[in-house]
């Protein structure tokens, strides 16, 4: 099943997932809202406290800088390096996730 950014993502009662939820489908991009937002749809029920941790980090990031990671356009610098972002990388790579 595919869940497209025009879907609501299910509900969930804990606030911090779901302010995470918004601020990763409305980043200012729409490529990111899409490669970002599409990978927090669909796992933010299942993610760590350490994991939304680190998602925090990440929605941090600019835009600019996001993007160019996600895509592979730029390689994610040693400092910026995570696990969930090489997931979020690996999911935005994906074609099956389009």
């Amino acid at each position: 099943m595919t869940l497209w950014m025009t879907e609501p993502a299910p509900p969930n009662p804990d606030p911090r997932r779901r302010r995470l939820f918004w601020r990763a489908t409305h980043r200012g991009t729409h490529e990111n809202d899409i490669l970002l937002g599409g990978f927090v749809a669909r796992h933010i029920d299942t993610l760590t406290e350490d994991q939304l941790d680190a998602l925090e980090e990440i929605i941090e990031r600019p835009d600019a800088d996001l993007g160019d990671w996600l895509t592979g356009r730029k390689p994610i610098p040693h400092g910026f390096d995570s696990p969930l972002l090489q997931s979020i990388r690996a999911f935005a790579l994906d074609p099956a996730n389009r």
